[in-house]
Parts: C-alpha cells; structure tokens; sequence
C-alpha cells in the first residue's frame, strides 16, 4: 500500500491507480482502512460509523425489488451483516445519543449530525422556495395555512407520519389521484416543512419516516452550533467530497451533495489553495482531475461483491463510465420493451473492474434469489468471473434469508453454475 506523491503537480495516474484510489476512498478495501467483509460478529456500531466516515452520505430509496438501497450499500462494504443493527443506529426513533440525521444530501440521505450546521443554507432557499421541486414551491406558496396547521400538529403531538398527520387533520377525506404522485395536501405539508428544515426525520419504521421538530430529535450542541455561511457550507462539503472521491473531477465533486456549479467552483479554489486536494492528470480523461491529501492507493484491490444502483462509488454515471468504461442506468422507469438489461440491476465489482451486471430480485414468496438476467461486461473472462460471483451470488441470498440463487432469465449465467448450490 502506498500513497501518491504529493508534491507532484504534475503526476499522471492510470485508470488502474484511479479506480484503486477511489475503492479506498470509498471503504472497499481492508488494507486501506476498509473492513473485511462477512465477518458477522465483529459488526458494531462502531463498523457502520466506519463506513460511515467514508462513504456519507449514504443515499436512502424507496425501491425494495432486492433490498432497500442503503442496505445494500452497506453490504457491499461489510458483508453479511444484521440489519437490525443498522436500524437501531439509522432508523430507532428514541435513539440517543443520535448519531446521524436525515436530509436531502445526494437525494434523501443520512448524514452525521456533525454536517446538520452546513445545510442550513440549503433549508433556507427552501423556504423561499429555490431549490425545492417546482410543484412544490408552487403548493408551499398557495397552501401557507395548510402548511402552518401541520406543523403545529407535529410541534405538539410528534413525532408523527405523513399518513398519521392526514388521518389527524384529514380523517375523512380519500385520496385525492389529482394531487401530485397522488400525494395529500397535508403529505405535501409535511415534505415541504422537511425540506425547510423546520421538522426533521425522528426515525423510520418499516421505511415510513416519522416527524419531530430538530430540537427534540438532534443533540442540544449540534443544535447550538451555528449556521455556516453557504460559501463555508459549501467549501465543507466539497471536502467531505474530495476525501470521499480520493480522486474526482469538479463534477464528480460537485454531485456529491448536489451543489451547483458556482459553488463548487468557489470551494474548489479554496482547497486548492489550503492544499487538500491538488490537481492530477488520469490517463484517458479529458476532465482535469483532483486528489485528495489523503488518498491511498492500495497496491492491490480484490472486491467481490454486487452494487446497487444507488451505491454511492456508481450513482454519478458520466464518472462510474470515466472509471470503469460502464455505461450504467438504472432501468426502472424504462418501459419493459426499451429496457437494455433489466429492471434492477447491479454491476459486478470484481478486483477493481466491473465485469458483469445481474437483475436481481428478492422473491420472498417463493423464497429464492431470482436472476432475472445476467450479462457479463466487454472483455471481461468469463471463468474467471464465475468463479467469484457464483459464491458472492449464494452469500447474498444467505443474507437475505432466501434459498439458492435460481436462474430466471437469459445471459451467461447457466443451470449448471448454480447447480453446486441444490
């Protein structure tokens, strides 16, 4: 394991060097500060703070075709793990003392609490209506009073669900399919108030958020701290990025946590200028490249594990197709017919190449790991690569409780692969 040269402005990396750096950054790797994966007792509080501490945000969806997203994510980097203890850290309502809160980062998010002073720039557009989604602000504007009734509601009976709160100040009305993704008013309401900052994510259970105002759910010295000036949020952020990246482009950087373009720009000057991060050249791209201070780059990466779409080494697609040559989209909103390689699909990490994708799905009912499709990545060999996933495919369906993975649709996947599994 080494790291690279510092003080060489110049210095060019390969695509090799890159993708290793970045597996690093992103906790993969054991003898980069990563954790060995399946090593269920040794999982604490304390390896999902790890983990943590590279990777946060960690991006939260609603999608449960395979598992939820930030499980997944979490798998990847740790292995077989207990959920249980992960929704006792992330998700226990009366949590204390709370470690980690729930905003919008890369797209809803859970955070350490340490970052809630730099997202009050981002609360305060909300509630003046930038940066929020154009429906939204519009309801927000024409809705003030239906607003102002939720949150007293919240502010004196939370914490409570969005469902919870309609039931309260709308116990008789039906679900109105005009409404926008058919949600209610008061749901809305509620969104908008999150947004804004003025509630705040007290916990899920079985994934529906519950709400409570910050200062009974946050710690009383996060909440003391002062808001950060946007520039000094934004120059945070933008290092959080950079250490997460190990290398990155402005864009990569910036996606992150959803900046915009005069804001990175401004906080990349900035580090540049302390020296935590420095300009690179890797072989291939045509964007100028950024390293962080403390990259490592392994002298070797033996990753075996699958992605999920929302995995955050892969959710920026212009860099997961820089990195690793992967042109990846999640295909769930593409029509059966038009879509290219299934509805929910995660590369194949292996080594530091991504050799192959997998649709899969978790088919409770039945109680297997369904593939629905395989399909293995240009120029990648095809024994070679049997050999890791078939056995990552079979540690995956243990830990979802599921029985053998079963074959359920074409690609190079065959019977006979999976046959040792019977």
């Amino acid at each position: 394991m080494s790291s690279p040269n510092p003080s060489n402005s110049t210095q060019t990396l390969s695509l090799k060097q890159a993708r290793r750096i970045a597996l690093a950054a992103q906790g993969f790797l054991p003898q980069a500060g990563g954790i060995k994966r399946h090593s269920l007792r040794r999982h604490s509080e304390r390896h999902f703070d790890q983990i943590m501490d590279h990777i946060a945000p960690l991006q939260l969806d609603s999608v449960n075709v395979l598992d939820r997203a930030h499980y997944l994510t979490l798998y990847a980097r740790l292995g077989h793990y207990d959920k249980q203890k992960a929704d006792a850290l992330f998700h226990q309502p009366q949590k204390t003392p709370r470690r980690y809160f729930e905003y919008w980062g890369h797209e809803a998010s859970l955070m350490p609490v340490e970052l809630y002073p730099a997202f009050h720039w981002r609360m305060m557009r909300a509630q003046n209506g930038e940066g929020v989604w154009r429906s939204l602000s519009r309801f927000a504007t024409e809705n003030k009073h239906k607003i102002e009734a939720v949150y007293a509601l919240i502010e004196r009976e939370g914490p409570l669900s969005s469902s919870q709160v309609k039931d309260r100040l709308e116990p008789n009305q039906p679900k109105k399919s005009g409404d926008w993704w058919g949600w209610s008013g008061t749901k809305l309401a509620v969104e908008y108030l999150f947004w804004c900052g003025r509630i705040a994510s007290g916990g899920r259970q079985n994934f529906q958020r519950f709400y409570d105002l910050p200062e009974r759910i946050l710690p009383s010295d996060i909440m003391a701290l002062p808001a950060l000036s946007q520039a000094q949020a934004c120059r945070d952020l933008m290092a959080r990025s950079a250490k997460a990246h190990g290398v990155a482009s402005e864009k990569d950087l910036r996606d992150y946590f959803r900046l915009d373009a005069k804001q990175s720009k401004q906080a990349l000057a900035s580090l540049l200028e302390e020296g935590s991060i420095e300009p690179v050249s890797i072989t291939g791209w045509k964007e100028q490249a950024y390293l962080h201070k403390d990259a490592i780059l392994p002298a070797r990466a033996n990753c075996q594990t699958l992605l999920a779409p929302f995995d955050s080494l892969i959710w920026f697609r212009e860099r997961t197709e820089r990195l690793w040559g992967c042109h990846y989209r999640i295909e769930i909103y593409v029509p059966k017919p038009k879509r290219v390689y299934g509805y929910y699909v995660l590369p194949y990490l292996q080594g530091d190449q991504i050799t192959a994708r997998l649709d899969l799905k978790a088919n409770r009912q039945d109680g297997y790991l369904d593939i629905r499709a395989s399909h293995l990545e240009k120029g990648a060999d095809q024994e070679k690569v049997l050999v890791d996933l078939v056995p990552e495919l079979s540690k995956l369906a243990i830990w979802q409780g599921l029985q053998a993975p079963r074959l359920q649709g074409p690609g190079f996947l065959k019977e006979a692969h999976l046959s040792q599994f019977d």
